[in-house]
């Protein structure tokens, strides 16, 4: 990993502002890198241009106290000039909370994003670039048009490079289409399809990697592209369902589901990988899980990058305890409950490290394409398991004899 940066000078000293609502994934991030930039070595390292390369925290003291009434500021304790600024913010974490003239509430994404804007507000043009990871993008689900109503998630993004934001970092956006708001800036979005693939293969030892026991689903049809990279990388077929709804009713929103039908090949026997980006009720996702079962589905895998379980986690117990999913994986990209850490079926897939690469490789302005294609990381990581896999039944067999 040295090699690989210290053929360029940093943008400027690295600084890591996590919010409050990511406060212990930044812990986790700034860990990482004070641990590969201590360990690195090199002949450019007294120059002045890395000065301050090597700290014991890279976390810059940033904090949005708020007012009686609810109004908030944000105070940076320290410096900031010439540093290269990196915001992490997680809009969906509900767990934290203000008092408005002596009451609770609990903290919206309009809370998080305003908190976002006080910080780029308070550094005021001191720093040297600003970076913002924003791993659920504020207002991602209202990306486009369908009646007269708002564009939230364009207006945000032009918002924040007008505020001076030179770069915005997403995962699995819910349109990534919605770039073309802010044609002229850096916007990424990045799919955890690395992390997930080794999670599960970390946590499940009988899985067979090949067309005749495993199977890539997409819940609709917005989610087809994802599924058909995960499949691809995998070497599987994949199969598809899509809504039809009754259009000439609202409940909650949105149009309810009428019927959820399947397009694919035949799932019987086989283990089913369903991924999509979010998990909000996950009444669709445990309504194709029972499509699934009815067509004799075998094991039940649900990957998502949001586990946002706005309704709780009690229909995805009964949906475990009824055998309809097997195991259940979410990153850590958003607010994590203990409550769901603790269930038997579900994989944590953690993120800091490869957020941490990307700051680190970012800072030193290198080309992050090998991060967003880990094509090449994939089949390594498919052939290990396959080796270990056939090891151990080899392993079996002599005791047998």
């Amino acid at each position: 990993m040295a090699e690989r940066f210290y053929d360029s000078i940093p943008v400027g000293p690295l600084g890591i502002i996590p919010l409050e609502s990511v406060r212990s994934l930044g812990e986790k991030v700034d860990k990482y890198l004070v641990k590969w930039r201590n360990e690195r070595d090199s002949e450019h390292t007294e120059n002045i241009t890395f000065a301050g390369y090597k700290r014991d925290s890279y976390i810059v003291d940033a904090r949005c106290p708020r007012f009686g009434s609810g109004e908030a500021k944000c105070v940076l304790k320290q410096s900031v000039r010439g540093d290269d600024i990196f915001i992490i913010l997680d809009v969906c974490n509900h767990s934290l909370t203000y008092k408005v003239c002596g009451q609770i509430n609990h903290m919206s994404p309009d809370d998080h994003y305003g908190d976002l804007k006080r910080v780029i507000a308070a550094i005021s043009g001191k720093s040297k670039r600003i970076t913002v990871i924003m791993p659920f993008l504020y207002e991602s689900r209202q990306h486009k048009r369908s009646s007269r109503e708002s564009l939230d998630c364009a207006m945000a993004l032009q918002e924040l490079t007008n505020l001076g934001v030179e770069s915005i970092i997403t995962f699995d956006a819910h349109d990534p289409r919605v770039q073309n708001a802010i044609p002229l800036k850096s916007f990424e979005t990045v799919r955890p399809t690395y992390q997930f693939i080794k999670a599960l293969l970390n946590n499940v030892s009988d899985l067979t990697l090949d067309s005749e026991h495993l199977m890539v689903i997409s819940p609709d049809e917005g989610g087809m592209s994802r599924a058909v990279y995960f499949a691809n990388v995998l070497g599987v077929n994949m199969g598809m369902f899509y809504k039809r709804r009754d259009y000439s009713k609202i409940v909650d929103g949105r149009n309810p589901i009428v019927a959820h039908e399947f397009l694919g090949i035949d799932v019987e026997g086989k283990d089913m990988l369903i991924i999509d980006d979010m998990i909000s009720s996950g009444d669709s996702m445990i309504d194709v899980a029972k499509e699934l079962k009815k067509r004799k589905a075998g094991r039940i895998f649900v990957c998502t990058t949001f586990g946002l379980f706005t309704n709780g986690l009690e229909r995805f117990d009964e949906a475990y305890e009824q055998g309809l999913i097997y195991r259940l994986l979410t990153t850590n990209l958003v607010y994590q409950p203990e409550e769901l850490l603790s269930k038997p079926y579900y994989i944590n897939v953690d993120m800091s490290k490869y957020i941490a690469l990307l700051i680190d490789t970012l800072n030193h302005d290198a080309s992050i394409s090998d991060l967003l294609n880990p094509v090449e990381r994939i089949q390594k990581r498919i052939a290990a398991y396959n080796e270990d896999k056939t090891k151990k039944e080899i392993d079996e067999f002599e005791q047998i004899k």
